[in-house]
């Protein structure tokens, strides 16, 4: 580690100790001796301590400031017959303590694969569970972080069960079985974890953390960790999933979003007229923040001041005033810091979720005063976001004036071009499609089904499920005429599907509607669609 980040971490934990009113040890500055007698290695992982210096009478146990309080306690107890006393330690001293307590065993990593064969898929789930079962906490981590980076994977599930710790990797929008842990090295792994991204493996709600930081496996390879960490207890122990932030700057473009020409004349009248309500809507894993950095992205020039509120900032953008906002904690919720930054005179101002009908007043009011204001909405469609958001500001006559555009979409798979099986599908899909297809607008071209083709995937040995990538399908629900007489009415008058019927009737294009167009274009699968488009 370099000296300066050392110290540096050295102070802050001096300084933390003080806080706490506990004394504080530079293990960097002390001679370092083994009690390998007093708690067994399984213990000092879980526990999180170490022995410092024991003797007959006295016990000095290291803790770093994730050490639960409750483990002092026990250890008081455990431990009646001696005099015992803590110290605060830093997270690398107890590392480096860790690595002499429990040092690394060499292992070969192993590649992990996907397979969509029975018995190549099994093989390849035990010889990953076997190298992690092998190696110390930190390395369980960083290994897995780092295949996950290498198959493209956006988030990595640990689900625990009866018997053992399920991991899951999420791959082009499919969760796949890569290992199983067992509970015990499971509790080391997530003591890490937590470690790592400042939570507690005792609490007993849902909690959300972050790790950025470089890592060194006992290869010596270098990973680099910048996870977003959600974590919640169940029946079985503490799940945890992690979400990968492995984009760069340079792929935060319009043009890498995959817009057709129409929805790229949407967004060019956002970006030339910066004013009023934009509303990205779609579950988890949907790519909305890959569509919002990208437009802040292209909002951020030095004529404009762009100001983000998020929980937490997934990426570091040159130029824009990001700040943290803890949505949990009293005093600190979106609404309170919004009504501060649009005090600041920004021109742009992203909020990272819409939670609330309090953020949502406020948002409202940021556009109609001038402010471009984007943000993320959960909703099964552009217009169940739309009905949504009107329940939650009540009957407002200026909110058809602030809403500028809801867009909604989800991510499908993309087909492999190299294994891609045409197919002529049978008359029941064809009549199938063609009722989808009569629902078109009427101002969008209706495709022909006479002597279509369709795609299925194909696999190869390098691409077993056939597909690579994502592509996102949308609708773009902008303020027509039809759609702002609507919203100017009492809001228990108005609901989802008269909004979706009259924005389709002024030429709204629907998810379903675009996924069928995309299908026939050979870009993905009608199963795809169906999976993801209800």
């Amino acid at each position: 580690m370099d000296q300066d980040v050392r110290r540096s971490e050295e102070t802050t934990t001096a300084r933390r100790a003080s806080l706490l009113g506990l004394n504080y040890i530079d293990t960097s500055t002390i001679q370092k001796q083994l009690y390998k007698t007093i708690l067994p290695v399984s213990e000092l992982y879980s526990l999180k301590v170490v022995p410092l210096v024991a003797d007959e009478h006295n016990l000095h146990f290291g803790i770093t400031t994730t050490t639960a309080q409750q483990t002092t306690n026990n250890l008081r107890n455990r431990f009646s017959d001696q005099r015992v006393n803590f110290s605060i330690i830093s997270d690398s001293g107890y590392r480096e303590y860790m690595k002499l307590y429990d040092p690394p065993k060499q292992v070969t990593y192993r590649d992990i694969g996907l397979t969509s064969t029975g018995g190549h898929a099994e093989e390849m789930l035990k010889a990953v569970s076997t190298t992690l079962d092998q190696v110390r906490p930190d390395d369980m981590l960083a290994y897995l972080v780092q295949q996950a980076y290498k198959l493209n994977a956006s988030d990595i599930h640990l689900e625990c069960q009866r018997d053992k710790v399920r991991v899951r990797f999420r791959v082009d929008g499919v969760l796949h079985p890569v290992a199983t842990i067992s509970h015990e090295k499971y509790h080391h792994m997530i003591a890490a974890l937590a470690s790592s991204a400042n939570i507690s493996t005792e609490a007993d709600d849902a909690q959300t953390g972050h790790i950025s930081r470089s890592y060194k496996l006992a290869t010596g390879e270098s990973v680099v960790l910048n996870l977003r960490v959600e974590t919640i207890p169940t029946v079985y122990g503490m799940d945890a999933v992690m979400r990968l932030f492995n984009l760069r700057l340079e792929m935060f473009k319009l043009e890498s979003l995959g817009l057709s020409e129409k929805e790229a004349a949407v967004v060019d009248d956002i970006i030339a007229h910066p004013t009023g309500l934009v509303l990205i809507v779609g579950p988890t894993g949907s790519g909305k923040t890959t569509t919002l950095y990208s437009l802040i992205n292209t909002l951020n020039t030095p004529e404009r001041k762009v100001i983000t509120l998020e929980d937490p900032v997934e990426y570091n953008m040159p130029g824009v005033v990001q700040i943290p906002v803890a949505g949990n904690i009293e005093g600190h919720r979106f609404a309170e810091k919004l009504r501060a930054v649009l005090r600041l005179d920004p021109d742009v101002v992203m909020v990272g979720e819409i939670r609330d009908a309090d953020t949502a007043k406020t948002a409202l009011q940021g556009a109609l005063t001038g402010h471009l204001v984007l943000s993320t909405f959960h909703g099964a469609s552009a217009a169940a976001a739309l009905t949504r958001m009107l329940d939650m500001v009540g009957i407002n006559p200026l909110f058809a004036n602030a809403m500028h555009l809801v867009m909604a979409q989800r991510l499908v798979r993309r087909l492999d071009d190299n294994t891609k099986q045409p197919y002529q599908p049978d008359e029941a899909l064809i009549k199938q499609l063609q009722s989808v297809i009569d629902t078109f607008p009427p101002s969008v071209e209706k495709p022909s089904l006479a002597g279509i083709t369709l795609y299925k995937s194909g696999k190869s040995e390098t691409n077993p499920f056939g597909f690579s990538g994502q592509l996102a399908i949308r609708e773009q629900l902008v303020m027509t005429p039809g759609v702002q007489q609507l919203l100017r009415l009492p809001s228990n008058q108005v609901s989802t599907e008269m909004l979706q019927a009259k924005a389709v009737e002024e030429g709204m294009r629907t998810m379903l509607h675009d996924g069928i167009l995309k299908a026939i274009a050979g870009l993905t699968t009608l199963e795809e669609i169906y999976r993801v488009v209800e």
